[in-house]
């Protein structure tokens, strides 16, 4: 049986001018167009084309005329267990989007309540009484590209709060049988227990999970704003089964526990994907697993959420704007460099121009952007996908990372031939980039020409601003701040409190140096100066360090001292 509300005549048209979406005059002139293709458009379409109306204004007339409710679907008004009742497939072809069921009754999003031949369809394929609501072909789309998975995307549905120590005991590691570690790894328990990890860690905006094994307890440590804590303690007779859970979410060989594996799993939580990268290793106490967590929300941020300076910000995106030239961001490993680039690709993305990315490993998908994985395996380095992509007719491009010299080439010479280049180097600070890039081999003459900026940065902590107080630090601390950044009226730390795990820290923020050569600066690196000459050149020319950057973080009351002073190399 098939619910689709009253069966009054629909005037689109005469819905939309009493809504006050169109005028009497933009109306006859959408009937002219539509009579003149030979009424093969609906007058919807018609409009939509024009720019009259906008699809949810359509939708919400329509569905008024037809008797039904109009909705705003998105994924967290679609029940994930629900979605899967119908063929991918055939939710697709057909842009419906079922939404709840309740008793016999399903409840679904269509983007064309006048098909009834479908909805009787649905009913059929469902044994179910059809109710439907009325929703945009945009929102249904996003929706169900959210919640429909694939073969490896797991939805974090039934998650639990508080673990049943006492049913976690139930689950016990029977050995070596593969056979039987596929059934415990699918026991509820275990289930639970790796639910309720992943959505602890999004949760509490960690970025790794580590699950480390010991002789008679396994334990589970988040890295939250940097920091390893301790989150739960298991027993070791779940450890193999939850390792195994792990691999079989990931796709990897839970037979294989000698030799290292990698692997990916993509979950859903609270409607929004997130991607897990998994890591195992064999310690001397059973396998040990890390898993990364690329959450979309905490990767793609704007440029100006970043914790740029209003003069540094300005510079930054004159250089990310210039028409070809490289830009390199510096600094160790967990010191945000892809958050940072990832945000210059979202900030450039457009349909004017083609950004191809060249990444080991891809960390997050980027819509509309060309993202090449690197596989060395079969010889498709940093240097030959460079090669080749410069065939692809980009406009802009991102490496991952200069390692090598070949690389460092191919590079400045796609700066030079007329193409923006992003990529990342592992360097203390801006000016050791220029020296890097030297000593790799690049010829100083293609350095100077082809360096627009170098950006190196760190991230540091902000103080909690639910506990948030001032102080007055040791006279020696003062005197050092004082002497860099001048007078500060107030030192702020944070006390502790429940939000913050009693840190007094919560999230972090980037400190940055950044360096744009002038012409003075770029005489010099034809001589192959040193770094230290750099860094005085680079100072005298208005550089602000990394150092004077953090504590004018501190002076503004957003992070404390001590965070800088553990970031910055004296």
């Amino acid at each position: 049986m098939v619910i689709i509300g009253s069966d009054q005549k629909l005037q689109l048209g005469q819905l939309l001018i009493r809504s006050g979406a169109l005028t009497e005059e933009q109306l006859e002139e959408a009937l002219r167009v539509q009579r003149s293709g030979g009424n093969r458009l609906l007058l919807g379409e018609v409009l939509l084309e024009q720019g009259v109306c906008t699809e949810e204004q359509i939708m919400e007339c329509l569905a008024r005329g037809y008797g039904i409710p109009f909705a705003r679907v998105s994924p967290k008004v679609a029940d994930p267990n629900v979605v899967e009742v119908l063929p991918k497939e055939f939710l697709n072809k057909h842009c419906i989007l079922p939404l709840f069921k309740v008793r016999g009754t399903l409840t679904m999003a269509v983007a064309e309540p006048a098909n009834v031949f479908l909805l009787e369809e649905v009913a059929r394929m469902t044994d179910c009484e059809v109710r439907v609501v009325c929703a945009t072909a945009r929102d249904i789309r996003n929706t169900l590209e959210i919640h429909v998975p694939s073969a490896n995307v797991f939805v974090i549905d039934d998650i639990v709060d508080e673990m049943d120590a006492g049913e976690l005991a139930l689950v016990e590691d029977r050995g070596e049988d593969i056979a039987d570690l596929e059934v415990a790894a699918a026991n509820s328990p275990v289930v639970r227990t790796v639910n309720y990890l992943i959505s602890s860690a999004v949760r509490e905006g960690a970025s790794d999970i580590h699950i480390e094994p010991e002789e008679n307890v396994v334990r589970v440590r988040f890295r939250v704003d940097g920091r390893l804590y301790e989150k739960i303690r298991l027993p070791s007779k779940i450890r193999a089964a939850l390792v195994s859970r792990i691999k079989i979410m990931s796709g990897l060989d839970i037979s294989e526990r000698r030799l290292p594996q990698d692997g990916g799993i993509h979950v859903l939580m609270e409607g929004r994907p997130v991607d897990l990268r998994v890591s195992t290793m064999n310690s001397r106490a059973g396998e040990k697993v890390v898993v990364r967590v690329i959450d979309k929300e905490t990767v793609l941020v704007n440029i100006e959420s970043l914790g740029f300076s209003y003069e540094t910000l300005k510079q930054w995106q004159k250089a990310i704007t210039a028409p070809n030239g490289i830009v390199l961001v510096t600094g160790p490993t967990g010191s945000g460099k892809s958050t940072t680039l990832y945000s210059v690709l979202k900030e450039l993305s457009s349909d004017e121009v083609n950004i191809c990315t060249i990444e080991d490993p891809i960390e997050f998908n980027l819509a509309w952007v060309n993202q090449f994985q690197t596989n060395e395996k079969i010889g498709f380095t940093f240097s030959s996908a460079l090669r080749s992509l410069l065939r692809q007719d980009p406009d802009i491009v991102m490496v991952g990372e200069i390692r090598d010299a070949e690389t460092a080439r191919i590079a400045v010479q796609a700066a030079l031939t007329g193409h923006l280049v992003l990529s990342t180097l592992h360097t203390n600070d801006a000016p050791g980039a220029i020296t890097r890039l030297l000593n790799i081999g690049v010829e100083p003459y293609l350095v100077s020409a082809s360096v627009v900026a170098v950006l190196a940065q760190r991230l540091v902590r902000k103080i909690c601003p639910h506990c948030k107080e001032p102080y007055e630090p040791p006279a020696s601390i003062r005197r050092a701040v004082e002497r860099l950044c001048g007078e500060v009226e107030t030192f702020y730390r944070g006390a502790g409190c429940s939000k913050c795990r009693n840190s007094g820290f919560s999230g972090r923020m980037g400190i940055f140096e950044l360096l744009v050569p002038d012409d003075n600066l770029r005489d010099h690196i034809t001589s192959s100066p040193s770094v230290n000459e750099l860094r005085e050149l680079a100072a005298s020319a208005g550089m602000v360090s990394l150092r004077a950057d953090g504590l004018a973080k501190v002076k503004a009351g957003m992070t404390a001292v001590e965070e800088v002073f553990r970031v910055c190399a004296a």
